[in-house]
């Protein structure tokens, strides 16, 4: 006999006698009827079980979360459920086994209830969640679909190593101790940079991965510390030749997992407009509220702490009323993590009130009309001081101040190509210039090496409603360039050689022009199932702690193990 997954039964499949598998997920007893709604995969089909019936005595033993093997006939039932798939039918029991018991769960499954660190003791448990389990199916549909499209163009699926040598990629490296070279390490890899770069030295031309990549960094709610990237790269390409592959890849990927026809090509924005306008290079592209610079509206006002660098704004158009001074206190406070102090504000409707509305000559209220356009009913949100902690501070406000007015279409896929990034950019905590991208990225102009804080890269994000999906650049295949940004990035020959050696020695041997970019698969399998906790689109996530509380991932080594590695504490 067929087994027939459970949601599949339906009023075509009236009077057959079936198969089915799956757990007790709820179990009813009204008068002489027992009813249990079986679960598998596919979903609930309903078991019906009367006081006659030679099981009913072994039915009245099952509990929740029992295993269940039911063999059974179809009927069409008296009070259709319109909920599920199957809710036409239900199963009349001839015969069932319990193949396992199970004790009473730690957590009701169906509850919304529960602490994240009982679920994630038992992810076993919680992943039999229809959510989570759609989730992770949404995620194989992305993975597939991904496969699908690149083997049609010629794409080569490669695996990298795991095990590598540690090489900055700008977060640290997690290392993994030699037991046979007692004092030396390898590294898990941040991405494989360098090796897809030696497969385009090695002539494969087009190479992609559903590459398994770590860094040992600080987690939120959209990282994890060992996550999964479509990692590719192509030869012979410009931006133009990547930026199709991709714009394509993702058509596919929307219209197979979520039946959309993404329209294409993709808009575009340099960094510098999207730092600008929205105070970062991942804006969200959703809903307006550009920053604008009223330096020059605000560069003569009488009071001292506007008295800055540089001042700007947005504005909540029609909705001045929304905002009590409370709220706006609430706001201020996000802006602490920038540096600012004060956050001002000034509504408008015939006239301005507002912490800062006494502060303004006629001239300049009238300026502020025209330059931000105002009308009654809008409320104007005022930030003083650097141009990059105003445009930073202004830039996390527009989001806190959308989600509040709820102005954000949630239905809808905005992806954005970031162009032009900064080469360098200046640390600090070294005290140097280092890389904005990584340091094989090509600069758009080789001469403006001499000039870092002027100098543009060849490299690109994608957006998709403001989180960054993928980072990509052209890379540097001429030996004598990579020499160049070594030397600007302050990083000496001998240590060039000794951390990228083998690029390096590999550049000799006629390099190709090559580019790539790898999109991040977790985040937007996260975007694409509507959840911005990345834990809940993979399969046994870590905790803020980097903690695996199943499994209690990071644990102690024995005494014996420590010996054989060389390691001593």
């Amino acid at each position: 006999m067929k087994k027939i997954n459970n949601a599949e039964l339906n009023s075509n499949n009236t009077d057959e006698i079936v198969e089915v598998y799956g757990w007790a997920s709820k179990i009813r007893k009204l008068g002489n009827l027992v009813f249990i709604d079986l679960r598998d995969r596919s979903g609930i089909v309903q078991l019906v079980v009367n006081s006659d019936n030679e099981n009913y005595e072994k039915v009245l033993e099952i509990k929740n979360e029992y295993v269940l093997k039911v063999k059974g006939k179809v009927i069409k039932r008296s009070s259709p459920n319109k909920e599920i798939p199957s809710g036409e039918i239900e199963i009349e029991v001839i015969d069932i086994d319990i193949l396992n018991i199970s004790n009473p769960l730690p957590f009701d499954i169906k509850s919304e209830n529960v602490s994240e660190e009982l679920r994630l003791k038992y992810r076993y448990l919680d992943l039999r969640k229809e959510e989570l389990q759609n989730y992770l199916m949404t995620r194989h549909k992305v993975t597939q679909s991904t496969r699908k499209y690149l083997d049609s163009l010629g794409f080569v699926e490669v695996e990298t190593p795991i095990l590598t040598a540690t090489s900055p990629e700008g977060a640290r490296d997690y290392l993994v101790p030699s037991r046979i070279q007692n004092g030396s390490f390898y590294a898990l890899p941040q991405s494989p940079q360098l090796f897809k770069q030696l497969l385009m030295v090695a002539g494969f031309e087009k190479y992609y991965q559903i590459a398994r990549c770590f860094r040992d960094e600080d987690l939120r709610a959209d990282r994890q510390p060992e996550f999964a990237q479509i990692d590719i790269e192509m030869s012979f390409v410009n931006e133009e030749d990547i930026f199709s592959t991709v714009e394509g890849m993702f058509k596919q990927i929307l219209k197979d997992v979520k039946n959309i026809d993404l329209p294409l090509p993709f808009p575009r924005m340099t960094y510098d407009e999207a730092i600008n306008n929205y105070g970062t290079d991942k804006p969200d592209t959703r809903f307006d509220m550009l920053i604008s610079d009223i330096s020059s509206v605000l560069k003569n006002n009488q009071l001292s702490l506007l008295q800055k660098e540089f001042i700007g704004a947005i504005v909540g158009r029609n909705s001045e009323a929304q905002f009590s001074r409370k709220k706006v206190d609430e706001f201020a406070v996000l802006l602490k993590n920038f540096k600012v102090d004060n956050l001002f504000f000034v509504k408008y409707n015939n006239g301005f009130t507002g912490n800062v509305a006494n502060s303004l000559s006629e001239e300049e209220k009238e300026s502020l009309i025209n330059s931000l356009n105002l009308k009654n009913g809008d409320i104007v949100f005022i930030v003083a001081g650097t141009k990059k902690q105003v445009l930073q501070a202004l830039g996390a406000l527009r989001l806190s101040v959308a989600k509040y007015l709820d102005i954000i279409n949630k239905d809808i896929y905005n992806f954005l190509w970031i162009t032009d990034f900064p080469m360098f950019e200046w640390s600090e905590e070294e005290n140097r210039y280092v890389s904005a991208h990584h340091p094989f990225t090509m600069p758009k102009d080789v001469n403006m090496l001499d000039d870092p804080e002027n100098c543009y890269a060849r490299s690109y994000d994608i957006v998709l409603n403001g989180y960054e999906l993928a980072s990509g650049s052209i890379r540097i295949h001429d030996r004598n360039i990579q020499s160049k940004v070594f030397e600007k990035l302050g990083i000496s020959e001998e240590e060039a050689q000794r951390k990228f050696g083998y690029l390096l020695e590999a550049f000799k041997y006629g390099a190709p022009p090559h580019g790539g970019i790898a999109p991040g698969l977790d985040r937007i399998t996260m975007i694409l199932c509507g959840t911005d906790n990345i834990k809940d689109v993979v399969a046994f996530p870590k905790t803020q702690s980097a903690s695996c509380l199943m499994t209690n991932a990071p644990s102690k080594a024995s005494e014996k193990q420590l010996k054989e590695l060389g390691i001593k504490f």
